[in-house]
């Protein structure tokens, strides 16, 4: 489908207009209502998107403009059911970034603000890009706005947070660069379409699947490459916390998918034990260690690489509903531990700290906060009826379809989420109380509610009524898991052609000796 109305390019260009804008603001309430409206704005030029087609695997709202010629370098845009939802998910995140910061940033809120319509800007042209140049560009602009949010607003360990996040994200990028360079050379094209389409030697598959393969786990990242995210997600503020969880972590998960599934089919069903492996290690590593924490931030941090390991496992056992709930879990995890930060950072301006200690038993004095940190924990944990359950009951079918063994291996994970998610619950709401400074706090107030409602009942929706956005992502998966089965048609008729030869060499040889 071609859009008359450039719809994408309007969703990455005008936050990018906005910023610019912000710049001549002055005064700070101002910027934060401009910063706000520009949210919404954005959200009101992402309805046409609404005329997406489903059970249709292409891509849609195509626009391909000449970039450079001499290079075959092109402004190539479009989404499939995908990259659709992904999209969708950073529009709707910006104006609940915008409200959770109002108060929390009290310096330098106009280059806040400019950073985080940056952040947005980029993050939309990751997930639509068709050309790998563009690509390329929008993964490596939105390190510099992220690297500014925790340098410049985030803890007091923030020069070392920012500077192992922006080591570690653009080691991951070079590797990233040295593919990109090599399917150049080898497909003669830096279109993703293109390039998709052609059948590249197992050999090329496999390097360009490793280089490819450690640039996104460590954007996920994946264990052992998971040690710049505790760091990063503590010091930052909650709406770098926010975007982070909910939006940068996701270009990992979503590259796998694009890229290496789809460009590298071989490669990827030989590599998927080692990716099923490093996935499972991550949702027991993550689950244990955010069992041991005492703050609440990296607690949530290191339930992101448990859950961010259910969904490589879904991406990895190359089945229908592995994808299916990989995918719907990115969404999901997207909402919840989003929420989940914006939580802690509510408690946070209240107490002065994200100690368990410093804030239990607060279920008395701050009920409708309890009501929404259980919303959200039963979710984390996967509860039936909520938005977690769906994508992690899908991902462990498509664990067991794999294998049985796989299967059996990633439901220890769901049974820690339960149990660090119900231990922090348990503390905050009824342990014992910190009476004398609990008594001085209020309650959510309107800000407060505004962005946390929506979310709850995105939790609800999904967990109640997943089939649209099943039904919007499926063909695109179909069509990713069409590479794999034609790779694996390849192997099994190269497999038969080779056990023929043999056969025939065979009986060749027994007529000689005869």
């Amino acid at each position: 489908m071609n859009s008359s109305w450039p719809v994408l390019s309007t969703l990455i260009f005008f936050p990018l207009a906005a910023s610019v804008l912000l710049v001549f603001i002055r005064r700070e309430l101002a910027v934060r209502q401009v910063s706000l409206a520009v949210a919404f704005v954005q959200i009101l030029l992402a309805l046409p998107l609404l005329k997406f087609r489903l059970g249709y695997a292409d891509f849609q709202f195509v626009e391909l403009y000449s970039w450079i010629p001499h290079w075959n370098i092109n402004y190539h845009i479009g989404i499939d059911g995908i990259s659709f939802l992904m999209v969708l998910l950073t529009v709707l995140l910006l104006p609940f970034c915008v409200l959770c910061s109002w108060t929390y940033i009290g310096q330098r809120v106009k280059e806040f603000h400019i950073c985080m319509l940056l952040m947005t800007a980029a993050c939309i042209g990751v997930f639509v890009a068709l050309d790998f140049v563009l690509f390329y560009i929008f993964w490596e602009v939105m390190l510099v706005p992220m690297f500014l949010l925790i340098a410049v607003w985030g803890g007091p360990e923030k020069k070392y947070a920012s500077l192992k996040f922006f080591i570690y994200t653009l080691a991951g990028s070079t590797l990233l660069l040295v593919a990109i360079v090599a399917f150049y050379v080898a497909g003669g094209t830096f279109s993703i379409p293109e390039l998709i389409a052609k059948d590249f030697s197992f050999r090329f598959q496999a390097w360009t699947f490793l280089a490819m393969a450690l640039a996104f786990a460590i954007k996920v990242p994946m264990f052992p490459f998971h040690t710049w995210l505790p760091a990063a997600h503590v010091q930052a503020p909650t709406a770098g916390s926010v975007l982070l969880a909910s939006v940068l972590l996701k270009m990992g998960t979503y590259g796998f998918i694009r890229f290496c599934l789809s460009m590298t089919p071989d490669a990827s069903v030989y590599f998927a034990p080692l990716m099923i492996g490093i996935s499972i290690a991550s949702i027991i590593y993550g689950g244990l260690v955010a069992l041991g924490q005492n703050d609440m931030k990296k607690l949530i941090a290191y339930s992101s690489v448990a859950h961010m390991g259910f969904v490589t496992l879904g991406i990895f056992v190359l089945n229908v509903r592995g994808l299916e709930g990989a995918v719907i879990q990115m969404i999901n995890h997207g909402i919840t531990t989003g929420a989940l930060f914006m939580l802690v950072g509510a408690i946070y301006e209240r107490s002065h700290s994200r100690e368990i200690k410093d804030n239990m038993g607060i279920a008395r004095f701050l009920p409708a906060y309890i009501f929404f940190f259980g919303l959200f924990s039963l979710s984390s944990l996967a509860f039936p009826g909520t938005n977690s359950f769906v994508g992690e009951a899908l991902v462990l079918i498509g664990a067991f379809e794999h294998s049985l063994i796989i299967g059996l291996l990633a439901v220890p994970g769901a049974l820690l989420a339960a149990a660090y998610m119900l231990r922090l619950l348990q503390k905050l709401a009824y342990g014992e109380p910190v009476v004398e400074k609990a008594r001085q706090w209020k309650d959510l107030n309107f800000r407060e509610w505004a962005y946390l409602l929506p979310l709850g009942v995105l939790v609800l929706y999904i967990g109640l009524a997943p089939t649209l956005a099943l039904k919007t992502m499926t063909p695109s998966i179909e069509k990713v898991l069409g590479y794999i089965q034609a790779s694996n048609d390849n192997i099994t008729l190269e497999a038969e052609h080779q056990t023929s030869l043999a056969g025939l060499l065979e009986e060749k040889n027994l007529s000689l000796k005869e």
